[in-house]
């Protein structure tokens, strides 16, 4: 029974949304019924355009969200343990991380196109942030009595990187990288909304120029599972890569 518990607001929703839409106090083309739209997203399935617009979006987005991980672990531990690095690249990680990346978008289609490596890129910009600091800020936070131990024993500083810092700042990457995934979602929708072509966020904007409004209300419901399945999938990575460390022991809050 608890298990159910969480989707009972989704449940509370859903028939709040199909009750007011045939309430008549909106119009159907305001807020089309429920029933309306997902047998709208089954249509889209069966024809496949549902399927061809989910792939190219999470090529995009994921594609985009990997580069982004290996660009900000690397960066990251690079300012974390070389001081040039730092000096350089801290002023523009601190300018860079809280500024809304999304106004750069014009920039960027200017410079490439307005095809899938635009696109891609825009993820990369946005994504790689949370990754850059979360891993500075885990590294920077090993416990020094460890790296001391592990001196002490004889080991390299390939060694210290790979079989104690890499392990103990690993939490807090992974949380860095839960961030990550659902701002390069977000933004390959909204990339793919201002530029066009094959994907949800395309298929959503086509829709709205043509007045489709249960067009645009599938596309929502379309990007909200599609979020929904992507986060559940990174918090199932977390739990296997951190299968030693003690979150994985705790008691769930759920």
């Amino acid at each position: 029974m608890l298990r159910l518990a969480p989707w009972l607001s989704i449940a509370a929703l859903a028939i709040a949304w199909e009750v007011f839409a045939r309430s008549g106090a909106v119009t159907p083309f305001m807020l089309p019924k429920l029933s309306t739209v997902l047998a709208r997203i089954g249509a889209e399935a069966a024809s496949g355009e549902l399927w061809q617009n989910l792939a190219w979006t999470l090529y995009r987005s994921l594609t985009g969200f990997a580069i982004a991980t290996v660009l900000g672990l690397g960066l990251g531990f690079a300012v974390a343990h070389n001081r040039v690095v730092r000096w350089l690249l801290d002023p523009l990680i601190s300018v860079g991380f809280p500024m809304p990346k999304i106004a750069f978008l014009p920039i960027i289609t200017l410079w490439l196109g307005f095809h899938d490596l635009s696109k891609i890129s825009m993820v990369v910009f946005d994504a790689v942030f949370p990754v850059i600091t979360a891993t500075i800020a885990a590294t920077l936070g090993v416990e020094r009595h460890l790296l001391w131990s592990a001196r002490n024993l004889g080991a390299t500083e390939r060694e210290l990187l790979h079989e104690v810092v890499f392990p103990a700042a690993l939490p807090q990457i992974m949380t860095g990288l839960q961030v990550s995934l659902p701002i390069a979602l977000i933004v390959c929708i909204v990339a793919e909304m201002k530029m066009g072509g094959v994907g949800l966020g395309g298929a959503m904007i086509t829709a709205s120029r043509f007045a489709d409004s249960p067009g645009v209300f599938a596309g929502i419901v379309e990007i909200a599972v599609a979020g929904y399945v992507l986060v559940k999938v990174m918090a199932a990575v977390r739990r296997r890569l951190l299968a030693w460390h003690p979150e994985a022991t705790a008691p769930s809050t759920v």
